[in-house]
C-alpha cells in the first residue's frame, strides 16, 4: 500500500515518471490517460484476470489471454479518462482536485485530446481483433458504457453504479474469450466485481463530497452520507458471496475457501477502519483496493490448482 502522507490533494502526482523521463510535449497526453495513477488499470484490468483465472481451459491460453487484456486495459482506461475528462472539464475545473488536469488547465485542447482518443481507440481495436467474435461484440458494446458514464454524475445518484457496470464488462469479455461463450461464473463475477466497484469508488468520491455538492455533481458519496459505512458492508458481504458462488460453481478446491480468508480481512480493513470524513485516507483505501482484487485472483488460481 502506497504512503501518501505527504502526496497533496491533487489528480496530478508531482515530479512522477512522466515529468522525469517523458518528452515535455507528450507529458500533458500521458497524464490525460493518468499513466501516472496505474490505481484505475488495476481496478479495470483485475476482473478481466478473475474470469481468465477461472475460465481458462488451459495455462497457456490463460496466460495469452492475460497479455491481450493487459494491454487492452491499459488502453481503454486511458481512453476513459481521455472521454471523462473531455465532457467534465468544466466540472473538473471547480473541484480542487481535479482542476490541475491537463484539459481544465489548458495544457490540452479538446480538439488534441480528441485526437488522442481515436488513437487510443485505434488501439484498442487492434487487441479486439485477436479475439474471438463473441467477445469482439462484447467489446464494441461495451463503448456504450464508456460513453455513457461520464454523464451519470449530472443525472444520478448512483454514477458509482454506472462506473460499476462499465469497469467489470471486462469480467464478461475474459469469459468469454477464454470460452467462446458467456457462462453463469461470468455473470457472477461481473456481480461480484459491480459490489466490489460500489465499495472502492464510493470511498473515492467521499475525497470530493464537499466541492462535488458546491459544483452540482452527484455521488453514492453524497446519496449514502454518514450512512456510508454500514451500505459498503453490505457491498462487501453480497461480494464475498458471489465470489463464492463462483468459486462453488467453477468446483474449485478447500484451498478456494481457504483464500477467501484474507480477502476478507483486507475488505475488512478497506471499510471498517476507513475515515470518512479524512480525503488523504479516501485516496490511500481506494489505492489499496487493487489488492483485494489481486487477493482474488490468487484465490481463484491456487483453487485450480489444488482442486
Amino acid at each position: 500500500m502506497t504512503d501518501i502522507s505527504n502526496t497533496p490533494h491533487t489528480d496530478m502526482v508531482q515530479d512522477s515518471w512522466i515529468d522525469r523521463r517523458m518528452p515535455g510535449w507528450t507529458r500533458p497526453y500521458f497524464k490525460l490517460a493518468r499513466l501516472d495513477r496505474p490505481t484505475g488499470i488495476w481496478l479495470l484490468l483485475l476482473p478481466c484476470w478473475w474470469a481468465i483465472a477461472l475460465a481458462s481451459p488451459t495455462a497457456a491460453t490463460g496466460i495469452g489471454m492475460t497479455v491481450l487484456f493487459t494491454i487492452g486495459a491499459v488502453v481503454m482506461r486511458s481512453a476513459g479518462c481521455t472521454v471523462n475528462d473531455i465532457i467534465d472539464r468544466k466540472i473538473d475545473a471547480q473541484v480542487e482536485r481535479t482542476r490541475g488536469r491537463p484539459l481544465p488547465s489548458g495544457q490540452i485542447g479538446v480538439f488534441g485530446a480528441s485526437i488522442f482518443l481515436i488513437l487510443l481507440l485505434l488501439l484498442g481495436l487492434g487487441v479486439l481483433i485477436q479475439l474471438n467474435h463473441l467477445t469482439m461484440i462484447l467489446g464494441v458494446a461495451s463503448l456504450l458504457l464508456v460513453g455513457v458514464y461520464p454523464l451519470m454524475k449530472r443525472l444520478t445518484w448512483w454514477p458509482q453504479a454506472f462506473l460499476g457496470l462499465t469497469f467489470n464488462w471486462g469480467a464478461i469479455m475474459g469469459w468469454s474469450a477464454s470460452t467462446d461463450r458467456v457462462g453463469i461464473g461470468a455473470l457472477l463475477l461481473y456481480a461480484a466485481g459491480f459490489c466490489w466497484t460500489m465499495i472502492y469508488d464510493t470511498i473515492y468520491a467521499h475525497q470530493d463530497a464537499r466541492d462535488d455538492e458546491t459544483a452540482g455533481v452527484k455521488s453514492t458519496a453524497l446519496w449514502f452520507g454518514t450512512f456510508s459505512r454500514l451500505w459498503l458492508i453490505g457491498f462487501a458481504v453480497v461480494m464475498l458471496a458471489l465470489i463464492e458462488l463462483a468459486g462453488d460453481v467453477a468446483g474449485l478446491g478447500p484451498i478456494f475457501q481457504y483464500m477467501l480468508i484474507p480477502i476478507i480481512a483486507h475488505l475488512a480493513w478497506l471499510v471498517l477502519l476507513w475515515k470518512i470524513d479524512d480525503p488523504r485516507d479516501c485516496l490511500r483505501r481506494f489505492q489499496a483496493s487493487r489488492w483485494t482484487g489481486l487477493l482474488v485472483v490468487a484465490a481463484f488460481v491456487l483453487g485450480r490448482i489444488f482442486r
